[in-house]
C-alpha cells in the first residue's frame, strides 16, 4: 500500500492487517504498486512521483524491492 502522505510503501498481513514491512520512498508513491517475478524471485515496483494536490514533494522515480536471497 502506498496511498499515504508520509512517503512509505507498506506490506500488510492479509489475515491480520498487521504491518509486515515498510520502506521510505524518495517522494510520495500515490500509485498502485506492481509485482513481478524473474527467475523465481518476486519483486515489487512503484512509481514515486509525489502529488501536488496532496502537498507531497514531486519527483520522477521508480523504486523496486525484493526479499534478500
Amino acid at each position: 500500500m502506498a496511498g499515504s502522505k508520509d512517503g512509505h510503501l507498506r506490506a500488510f498481513d492479509i489475515d491480520t492487517g498487521d504491518e509486515l514491512w515498510k520502506a521510505k520512498l524518495p517522494t510520495g508513491g500515490q500509485a498502485t504498486p506492481m509485482s513481478y517475478e524473474v527467475d523465481g524471485k518476486q519483486y515489487v515496483v512503484i512509481a514515486a512521483g509525489g502529488h501536488g494536490s496532496l502537498g507531497t514533494p514531486q519527483g520522477d522515480y521508480f523504486a523496486a524491492f525484493a526479499l534478500p536471497d
